[in-house]
């Protein structure tokens, strides 16, 4: 890089000597939940103050091991939440140092991108069109213009010349420029300021909002029904009024499912970890529920369905070719077209296209009087929506003339070349010819203007000039290979895929063949989509999967559309032009590799490989994650069900009390692990991708779901409450009951785990599908194990001696309760919803 210019950038060792000295280049983030905050948390827990009750009437009742039991359990509560809080914040600080803004640097002579965080001061930033600024910095080349409404609330871009200042978060608009970093960290104006923009507070998502309303809903009927059984156990049972409370207690932890909190805030946030194991980074959790809904995909073509290795593939001079891989040398009849369209690029460009046009130029120009690297423009006209080409000119080439350099879209440009019909056609054919095998295709064309002493006054358009067109350059950037299996799997799942692009109609159409993506080949352009109306558009897009001269205001109108027609809209962009397409799409996808700053800010995910294949990976595990909610929400209510029979049926019918809060607390052991752990590592069930998407208003707290889980519940508390009946006119002891009851409602809860799982694979493959599954079995065991043959735990729980009896009886209730839930299961066609 410019050793001449002297912009060699720090030393390693300099590197390392600016952070000691001037410190790291961050802000004051948000700190991880204090202890004291997380233990607040969990004391205002519905599930905590139960507990803690319990304990203090147990010590009441001069019942101290039963007492401090319980109490031990608050313990074994609160070091599971921290457990759950450390790991999930753990999870989220991945997610935010991935998201975190990078920069481009230059040191030792060698460009490399870095975390924005590990910016020295003295480094050299290099700036392109869409970063945001790492620090505060001085600039020393180019020209940039500069977005400062973070710090001055001016919403007009700043333009910004040689030694002027560039400040720390602010983002570039336009251009291209190299600065030496000035202040880092709160050294920097932000930091001044006092105020931390790369960290954003994590919202509520929809369905943690959706849960924390039924949980207050069902901890009102909770209090409710409690209070009742209360009062029928003392005023009726004439049981002792803290025998009575604990009953209620003990109903109290039976209906409340406070586990669901734990399901959406574990799921979601672990689920969106995973999902960077597949090269997508999820910068916002709730983007992780929408992504099983999309049912649009509209993605740019470059670099997602294309490998984004631009290379010259073809020129065009006079209706003469020149293809690359023939192997020829290049001739001197196509010298001006490739100096004027090296003359039309930026020195160190951003874009692959203009990437491919200065190193083929180098390559083929070396050593003739065709390279000007020394020369700078004195004036540029930018591309825009009226006029799809650029100017570039110059005083410093020709001593009596103002060069003008101009490269575009082949139509944008024959039209500033005021070419006649005849010759228009020509250049017509010539595009459709190039385009139809893929190619991307630009026009290049000259001018001159006579220099005069005086300061120019440039004319506001290009029209102004006359212009003499040169030639065609085809660009190929070929399919990614995965592409076409991708979309296919898109099909399967019920996925429509649209391509925007830039390119020419017969480029895109090209392209869309080669990777599979429609059978549609009708095309519509971006000049169609300004003059359609909205209906007249929808009606369009119905009939069309390819959009093709797209422009990036267009892509915002197209997104509002598709979702005001009942879609749901996953979008991919990458420059500071579809931030807005970004946001408003329901998951705004942006590239990791090649998108800007701004867009990867205003997206909810981003693609660190920028491939397509990586957008249906992430849909995919997103609709898992979603199913594992589902799953993980069915087995919470369906195993609350018999808890609840047993603690509320035998008060009102007059029989002896069998489950008391020593008992649920030994099952929520049990409950709480299923629900955080088990669940969340079930892989994505064989038809995930082969089943259309769910509404996006579509909740597991269904009555669907809801329904389905309370008649599982439903069949296994009968068959343990006519079970309970049984023993009881057999003439067994209530402890005899009790310890059968409860080792087949323990075994049933494992049930319950495989049967809301995938039931039929799980049965196929046993743990190699879930391997927590061997896991949550030894805990069975291991529980059963405790509680009924060391004495202390089995009297103070109040079971009888272990005997084959006991066993027999127990195993009889669990094989009635598998075959019920088999049952269940195959005659169920449910689906995930």
């Amino acid at each position: 890089m410019n050793k001449e210019a002297g912009l060699i950038g720090l030393t390693s060792d300099e590197v390392a000597a600016n952070r000691l000295q001037y410190g790291s280049n961050v802000l004051p983030e948000t700190e991880p939940k204090k202890f004291y905050r997380i233990l607040i948390d969990v004391v205002k827990e519905p599930m905590f103050l139960m507990l803690t009750v319990a304990g203090a009437i147990y010590l009441v009742l001069g019942d101290t091991a039963e007492a401090l039991f319980i109490l031990s359990f608050v313990f074994a509560v609160i070091g599971m939440t921290l457990f759950q809080e450390h790991k999930t914040q753990r999870a989220l600080e991945s997610l935010r140092d991935l998201s975190a803004p990078r920069a481009l640097v230059i040191r030792d002579d060698v460009e490399i991108r870095i975390p924005g965080r590990d910016v020295v001061q003295g480094d050299l930033i290099v700036l392109h069109e869409g970063d945001r600024i790492a620090a505060d910095a001085l600039l020393i080349e180019g020209q940039v213009s500069v977005d400062e409404s973070l710090l001055s609330g001016e919403s007009v871009p700043v333009n910004k010349t040689l030694n002027e200042p560039l400040f720390a978060s602010t983002v570039v608009t336009k251009g291209f420029a190299i600065a030496r970093v000035q202040a880092v960290g709160i050294a920097t104006a932000i930091g001044r300021i006092g105020e931390s923009i790369s960290q954003s507070d994590e919202s509520v998502s929809g369905l943690q909002k959706a849960s924390r309303s039924l949980i207050r809903i069902i901890s009102l009927i909770a209090i409710g029904v409690a209070s009742g059984l209360i009062l029928i156990n003392w005023l009726l049972n004439d049981l002792p009024f803290l025998e009575s409370l604990l009953s209620g207690i003990a109903l109290s932890m039976a209906l409340l499912p406070e586990e669901i909190t734990i399901i959406l805030t574990v799921f979601l946030a672990l689920g969106a970890w995973r999902i960077t194991k597949i090269n997508v980074l999820t910068r916002h959790v709730n983007a992780v529920e929408s992504l099983g809904a999309i049912t649009i995909l509209a993605v740019d073509k470059t670099g997602t369905l294309t490998q984004n290795r631009m290379q010259i593939a073809e020129l065009i001079v006079d209706g003469k070719s020149f293809r690359t891989l023939d192997g020829n040398t290049l001739s001197e009849t196509y010298y001006p077209l490739v100096e004027f369209a090296m003359l039309a690029t930026p020195a160190d460009p951003f874009d692959p296209m203009e990437k491919a046009i200065q190193s083929f130029g180098h390559t083929h120009l070396e050593g003739t009087d065709h390279l000007h690297d020394e020369c700078t423009p004195q004036f540029q006209y930018d591309l825009s929506a009226d006029i799809m080409a650029m100017t570039r000119i110059y005083s410093d080439i020709n001593p009596s003339h103002h060069l003008l350099a101009t490269k575009g879209s082949p139509e944008a440009v024959a039209d500033l070349c005021h070419l006649s019909e005849m010759r228009r056609a020509e250049v017509q054919s010539q595009v459709e010819s190039m385009a139809s095998r893929g190619l991307r295709v630009l026009g290049v064309a000259s001018g001159e203007l006579p220099l005069n002493e005086e300061e120019p006054i440039w004319p506001q358009s290009q029209h102004d000039f006359d212009f003499t067109f040169l030639g065609l350059i085809g660009f190929m950037d070929p399919p990614r290979p995965e592409v076409p299996n991708a979309i296919a799997q898109c099909r399967n799942a019920g996925i429509r895929v649209l391509m925007l692009t830039g390119d020419h109609p017969s480029t895109a159409r090209s392209i869309a063949k080669a990777v599979a993506l429609t059978e549609q080949p009708n095309v519509i352009t971006g000049d169609e989509i300004s003059r359609l109306d909205d209906q007249a558009l929808l009606l369009r897009l119905q009939e069309s999967d390819i959009c093709a001269r797209m422009q990036s205001d267009q892509k915002l109108r197209l997104v509002r559309l598709l979702q005001q027609s009942g879609n749901v809209v996953g979008m991919s962009g990458d420059g500071v032009n579809d931030a807005p397409a970004l946001k408003a799409a329901d998951v705004g996808i942006a590239m990791g590799e090649r998108g800007s700053d701004v867009a990867r800010e205003s997206a909810d995910i981003v693609l660190l490989d920028d491939s397509f294949a990586s957008i249906v990976a992430a849909i995919e595990q997103g609709r898992a994650i979603y199913d594992n909610i589902i799953k993980a929400t069915r087995f919470t209510f369906a195993v609350h069900i018999p808890i609840i029979a047993l603690t509320l049926i035998p008060a009102l019918l007059h029989w002896p009390i069998v489950l008391m809060p020593l008992h649920i607390v030994l099952l929520e052991i049990l409950i709480d692990p299923a629900c955080a752990i088990v669940f969340e590592a079930e892989r994505a069930s064989k038809n995930s991708m082969n089943r259309p998407p769910r509404p996006l208003s579509a909740t597991p707290f269904s009555l669907n779901n809801i329904g389905f889980a309370m008649i599982q519940g439903a069949g296994i508390a009968l068959i343990l409450l006519v079970g309970y009946f049984v023993l009881m006119q057999k003439g067994w002891s209530i402890h005899a009951v009790q310890s059968t009851l409860f080792i087949a409602l323990v075994f049933d809860l494992f049930l319950l785990v495989l049967a809301n799982s995938d039931f039929a694979d799980t049965i196929r493959f046993g743990t190699k599908r879930n391997p927590m599954l061997i896991y949550m079995f030894a805990g069975v065991i291991t529980l059963l194990a405790m509680v009924l043959l060391i004495p202390a735990l089995r009297d103070m729980l109040g079971f009888a001696q272990l005997s084959l009896t006991h066993l027999l009886g127990a195993g009889t209730l669990f094989l009635l309760s598998g075959i019920w839930l088999l049952i269940g299961s195959y005659a169920s066609s449910k689906p995930l919803r």
